[in-house]
C-alpha cells in the first residue's frame, strides 16, 4: 500500500468506474487505501453512516463502503443509479489516495488522507 503524500489531480471517469484508476491497474488484486491507526471499528450498517457513501473499487467489484478503506463489512453492493445517495469515489493516481464528488471530468478532487 501506498501512503498519500501531497496534490491532488482529477481523472476521467467512465459510468460510476473512474478511468485511470491506479489501484485496478496493479494486477489481479485490487488496492485500497491504507487505514490509518487512528481509524475505530467497522460501521457495518447505513444505520450507523451519517456521511457520504464510498465508491471504492475492491476485489468484489465496485463496492459502497462507509469509509474510504473499503474494510471488510463495511462495504455493500453499488445501488449507483438505482439511490440517489451522498457519495464520493475513491481513486488512486500517481500514488496518491483521492476522493471524487462525480465519476467526471469536472468533478472536484479532495485527499483521502487530509
Amino acid at each position: 500500500m501506498n501512503v498519500f503524500v501531497s496534490h491532488v489531480f482529477c481523472l476521467a471517469a467512465n459510468a460510476q468506474h473512474v478511468k485511470t484508476n491506479e489501484a485496478l491497474q496493479t494486477g489481479k488484486k485490487v488496492e485500497t487505501p491504507p487505514v490509518p491507526s487512528s481509524v475505530s471499528k467497522v460501521c457495518k450498517n447505513a444505520k450507523c453512516h451519517a456521511g457520504a457513501w464510498h465508491l471504492v473499487e475492491t476485489n468484489s467489484g465496485l463496492m459502497e463502503c462507509t469509509d474510504p478503506w473499503g474494510r471488510s463489512g463495511s462495504c455493500r453492493t453499488s445501488t449507483f443509479g438505482s439511490q440517489k445517495l451522498a457519495r464520493a469515489w475513491v481513486v488512486k493516481r500517481n500514488s496518491e489516495w483521492t476522493q471524487r464528488q462525480y465519476p467526471d471530468l469536472t468533478s472536484e478532487c479532495t485527499p483521502v488522507f487530509a
